[in-house]
């Protein structure tokens, strides 16, 4: 959603892995039109896939990156694919950049690619953003050649994060273990290149959100929930299966509140809308049979012949339809153990009726925490507070209702995605002084 609408306002072409596998790698890339974007799709090896995606990606860095280093393996198969699929991604992609191009990278399966295209003899400004969080220095060491994967990043002009934490962290590692320095405003200098340094919070398509929220099938969708709810107050968490979402512990507060809170069994429950993901990841196997089974035990313990306290969905939903079931929540649970933003958190307030709105339960290890600090905001890992947070939500005086919801109304709305967007742009384009107008070359696997 963020990067299609860069895209087209920017005549860009959007360049990455098709999903598709080959039997053999071509290097053959397919241009083709979608919803008015140009993408530029290439199709991967099945050991692409299981070394690259399924394994550097997500089986090492992105639990590093999470804090979960006991989940992160260190295969030296797995840094081997992702050091050549990015070295293929680069040697695709090259031919068809344009003098005057902005080429801006993204997330984690590409850290070394503007390096790739460096060696090609690209010049062209390229930018990275990041969209998860940035690791300790004292867990970064952990990963094998670490000091090679930050090096590459300086082939970069612009890097981003989402949050003034997740760039210290990675000043940090710069300055303490690389022997790095800094100039300026958010510059580093370090391997005999510079690079610059910014902090982008993304937001959400605000008005493309309220128009799904007010849509027909939005409605209908709010309308259905309202009256499954049958004068019961509904507490709402969605986020994609992931050990990084704080699910367990979720369910274990929910608990918690059950039993510090008899007398409001059965005038509350929870739906967790839970959408699987890479399933043929060993972790996420797991933490999907933990759930299975800790909901089975809350509701066994708990419920009645008309009520259940969770109803637990592994299902994906349109975005039209999530908004109608924020709206009807009273309480957003978000509290993923960390996250590089949680766009979850501004969508459920952007869904709110403005006269009756809900309460925002956030973690504070989430991105998002530090704009949303009216939010109620809690440690996810503390089953008491959690219990307390759902309890102070359900009980709060419709005054303080309003006035924390248009406090954090005002963030969603003055980090909407199209100020993410720009204000990247802007910044990528004035790195050394000489912007030049040029399509956007989006590169995302």
């Amino acid at each position: 959603m963020a990067l299609s609408a860069a895209l087209r306002k920017y005549d860009g072409l959007w360049f990455g892995w098709s999903g598709e596998t080959i039997d053999h790698w071509s290097g053959e890339v397919k241009i083709e039109d979608r919803a008015g974007v140009t993408v530029g799709l290439v199709d991967l090896e099945p050991a692409d896939v299981d070394e690259y995606y399924n394994g550097y990606a997500n089986k090492t860095l992105w639990p590093l990156f999470h804090h979960r280093i006991d989940l992160a393996q260190y295969e030296r198969t797995y840094g081997e694919g992702y050091e050549r699929v990015n070295r293929r991604f680069a040697e695709v992609l090259a031919p068809l950049i344009q003098p005057g191009d902005m080429i801006w990278i993204h997330d984690y399966h590409m850290i070394p690619m503007a390096r790739d295209l460096r060696r090609l003899g690209i010049k062209n400004r390229i930018g990275f953003f990041l969209h998860t969080p940035w690791p300790a220095r004292q867990l970064l060491v952990t990963l094998p050649h670490h000091r090679r994967l930050v090096e590459s990043m300086f082939a970069f002009d612009l890097i981003g994060f989402h949050t003034q934490e997740w760039s210290d962290l990675f000043t940090d590692y710069v300055v303490t273990e690389a022997g790095g320095e800094l100039f300026g405003h958010g510059g580093l200098e370090c391997f005999g290149r510079k690079v610059q340094t910014g902090v982008f919070p993304i937001g959400i398509d605000v008005d493309g959100f309220l128009a799904a929220r007010d849509s027909t099938l939005g409605a209908r969708t709010y309308d259905r929930m309202a009256a499954s709810a049958v004068f019961r107050s509904m507490i709402v968490g969605v986020d994609r299966l992931d050990y990084s979402k704080g699910l367990e512990e979720r369910l274990l507060g929910y608990e918690q509140f059950l039993q510090d809170n008899p007398s409001m069994r059965g005038e509350v429950f929870l739906l967790q809308v839970t959408p699987i993901s890479r399933d043929d990841v060993d972790s996420y196997q797991d933490i999907r049979a933990r759930l299975d089974a800790l909901a089975g035990r809350v509701n066994g313990a708990f419920a009645d012949m008309d009520w259940q306290p969770i109803r637990y969905l592994n299902r994906t939903y349109r975005r039209d339809q999530l908004a109608g079931i924020y709206r009807a929540a009273k309480v957003g649970l978000v509290t993923p153990l960390r996250d590089g933003m949680n766009l979850v958190a501004k969508e459920y307030v952007c869904a709110q009726n403005p006269d009756d709105p809900g309460v925002l339960i956030l973690s504070r290890f989430a991105g998002a925490a530090e704009q949303m600090g009216e939010a109620l905001l809690v440690n996810p890992y503390s089953r008491e507070e959690l219990s307390d947070a759902i309890h102070k939500a359900l009980t709060m005086p419709l005054a303080e209702r309003i006035r924390k919801w248009e406090a954090l109304m005002k963030v969603v709305r003055d980090t909407d995605v199209s100020i993410w967007r720009d204000d990247y742009v802007r910044a990528l384009l004035s790195v050394d002084g000489d912007a030049d107008d040029g399509r956007v070359a989006d590169a995302a696997a």
